[in-house]
């Protein structure tokens, strides 16, 4: 790829990344006026702004995309009273009341806690959710269902609501529950959640719909014993929009059954997120895959070793042209379609092999281009965590590893580990992040899965 070409190429990706940047922090002092009043407002002006949080079953970017199942509920209402969707993202439900009463937005966008101190002010509306906590365990033979059978078992918990909900059980049951507070800054509740899956601790407590999306990760996992009181939430407008609260109840129950609002709800809290893994297709006569040809011919044009790009192919799409992934991506690199179009594939040519493995290769291009200041031997593991996360995800990490001190051109021990804290609060919500929550755990995992393929192919297949 020539100069000019890799030029386009990194502007185009830069484009993408602009139009779809849609996190707009609100600031404490502002004094916004009310943008909108009711329906009738946000009709004439033809903008939708709701307020949400980020976090994987709320708003968050994915390959430089905006995902989650409320922001899709969003989207689709949006599109029914025929207006545009802008989305603002605060950092608590405290935050987001308070943003919606000083007309910073029309819509919470968010599974608020119902109480009846907050009647007061706002009307719910939209589909009612009902969540409740629930124990973390392994799927087997010694299944807990009952609270019970706790007695005596060793559950480990983040300090606040579900260590206090986990006491007040244990104080119900006249003790016996071994409680262990987990206080390690580099520790979050998913990662206890995967703890459980690895079999490296037995049991830990979550809400249902955390449990859900890490359930879709983690297969092995049961999470049907519930452990607390269910709590009500759902959507709100001020008390003075009950035109649109009425527009968000009739969206609701219009579309809760259709294919589209099922289809969102599998995609984020069903739809296995693991694409299943093949082995070598001949060791006996050096080939790796059907598409062995195609590497080696494309490789070239950003001086990978074909079997490299072959290591990224395999674990994205297990040399599957025709794979979809839960959140769209497409064809034997798993393209997003705004990343198919920016480099080069065809609309309906996504599971082309020749045309995947081209575009996907103009991407990476963009990327070396973009990481340059990054040493020879560490760029390609910052290339492979934009491929999988979204470069937005990886300009966060990089920037906190800056702030505490570390290498932000290192990728292990240093801006990997800010890459695994990414779904923390205290790290995804400073001021030095601008795209969010991310799972990072699945971009970490990445890297090292295609390091480690690439190694096992480079000492048993011939170059």
């Amino acid at each position: 790829m020539n100069k000019r070409s890799i030029l386009i190429a990194v502007l185009l990706l830069f484009l993408v990344v602009l139009a779809t940047v849609t996190f707009l922090y609100t600031s404490k002092e502002d004094d916004v006026e009310i943008i909108h009043g009711d329906l009738d407002d946000i009709i004439e002006d033809g903008e939708l702004i709701v307020l949400t949080i980020n976090s994987y079953a709320s708003y968050f970017s994915y390959r430089e995309s905006p995902m989650g199942f409320q922001y899709e509920l969003a989207q689709g209402f949006a599109k029914s009273l025929g207006v545009e969707l802008k989305v603002k993202v605060v950092n608590s439900e405290v935050e987001l009341v308070k943003a919606l009463l000083n007309g910073e937005g029309d819509l919470i966008a968010y599974n608020l806690a119902i109480t009846n101190e907050r009647k007061k002010e706002l009307i719910y509306c939209g589909k009612e959710n009902v969540s409740h906590q629930v124990l973390v365990q392994r799927n087997g033979k010694d299944v807990l269902n009952d609270v019970t059978q706790l007695v005596g078992k060793e559950v480990y918990v983040m300090p606040g609501k579900y260590e206090m909900r986990l006491k007040n059980l244990n104080q119900e049951l006249g003790g016996g529950i071994m409680i262990h507070e987990i206080n390690q800054d580099s520790i979050t509740n998913e990662d206890l959640i995967t703890m459980v899956a690895e079999g490296k601790i037995d049991y830990t407590v979550t809400n249902n719909e955390l449990a859900k999306i890490n359930k879709t990760y983690n297969p092995n996992l049961n999470i049907s014993m519930e452990i607390s009181f269910d709590q009500r939430s759902a959507w709100a407008v001020r008390k003075t929009s009950p035109k649109l609260a009425e527009a968000a109840d009739k969206w609701h129950r219009e579309n809760i059954n259709s294919a589209e609002y099922e289809a969102s709800a599998r995609r984020y809290f069903e739809l296995n997120k693991h694409t299943p893994q093949a082995a070598i297709l001949s060791l006996k006569d050096g080939r790796i895959s059907h598409y062995d040809d195609l590497f080696k011919k494309y490789a070239s044009q950003i001086n990978w070793d074909w079997r490299l790009l072959a290591a990224l192919v395999y674990t994205e799409s297990n040399f599957n042209p025709g794979a979809v992934s839960w959140a769209g991506a497409k064809g034997l690199m798993q393209l997003m379609p705004v990343t198919a179009r920016a480099y080069g594939v065809p609309v309906g040519m996504e599971s082309d092999p020749e045309q995947s493995i081209k575009g996907g290769v103009k991407y990476i291009a963009a990327l070396q281009k973009i990481f340059s200041k990054v040493r020879d031997e560490d760029r390609v593991k910052f290339v492979l965590a934009s491929y999988n996360s979204g470069i937005g995800h990886v300009f966060d990490a990089m920037a906190l590893a800056e702030k505490y001190g570390k290498d932000k051109y290192l990728w292990d021990g240093n801006v990997a580990v800010y890459m695994l804290l990414k779904n923390r609060e205290e790290y995804y919500k400073d001021p030095v992040c601008k795209n969010g929550y991310f799972r990072g755990t699945e971009t970490y995992n990445f890297v090292r899965d295609v390091m480690t393929r690439a190694d096992v192919y480079m000492r048993n297949i011939k170059n």
